[in-house]
């Protein structure tokens, strides 16, 4: 007799446990807090505007049809693709703290250039297990992940050659 109630006393704090440590776990909403590197809308018409010059010539010389401005990716397309490109780092033996965007143009079809595109690259460092006495990090800029997979699977802007703001 005297093991069964410990037994259910056991339980109760087990449930009693579970449930105070549950009630915390709410999710709140995380505060965001704006990276490095974010600009203005002003900012940004500022950059696309210095790209005019650069962007006529493309597609004036080379394109000769107005060339692609911009390419639009979902978040969940992007989420998707932080997480699988984090994995894959990782099975590849690094680290991966970034991507890069390249520029690109997909191929010619008929003989008619395709449009301009942006595609993402992870980036990061091989991973070791090295130790260090030095409270500070002293590893060079992160390259490209050799063998990570890239995406480029963005929409053209409405219509290519729109300008910031679409």
């Amino acid at each position: 007799m005297k093991q069964i109630i410990y037994l259910l006393l056991g339980v109760v704090l087990g449930v009693l446990g579970s449930y105070l440590y549950c009630s915390n776990c709410e999710t709140t909403p995380v505060e965001a807090v704006a990276p490095s590197g974010i600009i203005t809308p002003k900012e940004a018409r500022i950059l696309d505007q210095a790209f005019n010059t650069r962007h006529e010539l493309i597609s004036d010389s080379i394109v000769e049809r107005p060339d692609n401005r911009s390419s639009w990716y979902s978040l969940e397309d992007m989420r998707g693709y932080l997480n699988y490109a984090e994995n894959q780092a990782k099975s590849l033996g690094y680290t991966m703290d970034g991507v890069r965007v390249y520029l690109g143009a997909h191929a010619a079809v008929d003989s008619v250039p395709g449009y301009t595109t942006m595609f993402f690259i992870p980036t990061g460092s091989e991973s070791t297990s090295e130790g260090s006495m030095l409270p500070f990090n002293t590893r060079a800029n992160s390259g490209d992940i050799p063998g990570g997979d890239g995406l480029n699977g963005g929409s053209n802007g409405h219509p290519p050659s729109s300008n910031y703001p679409q």
